[in-house]
């Protein structure tokens, strides 16, 4: 019965490498997968990778008043939590499929 019990371990760990290995290979495809968030229309749009790593951020110039800093720093904070989520969503979705929902440290 022991000798059964360690075959099914070693089918166990075999399992687990072949899980982060096409993890690894899918959040590599993530980082080349881009996002974008946005607030005030196009105002400011932000842009995030499937690694929820922030990548870029575009300002319209017209948003751009010294008299109301706040206004737009609110509009930068609106796109980039946008593109945080659609790439956290993104991420989980496709780790998910691999994973099959559990939450591993990979």
């Amino acid at each position: 019965m022991a000798k059964g019990g360690m075959g099914d371990l070693g089918g166990l760990m075999k399992q687990a490498q072949k899980m982060q290995s096409d993890l690894k290979k899918v959040q590599d495809d993530l980082k080349d997968r881009i996002v974008e968030g946005k607030a005030g229309g196009d105002a400011v749009v932000a842009y995030a990778n499937g690694n929820q790593e922030l990548i870029q951020l575009k300002i319209d110039p017209d948003v751009v008043d010294t008299d109301d800093i706040e206004e737009l720093e609110d509009l930068v904070v609106a796109a980039v939590r946008a593109a945080m989520d659609e790439a956290r969503q993104m991420y989980e979705e496709e780790t998910g499929r691999i994973t099959g929902g559990l939450n591993m440290p990979f």
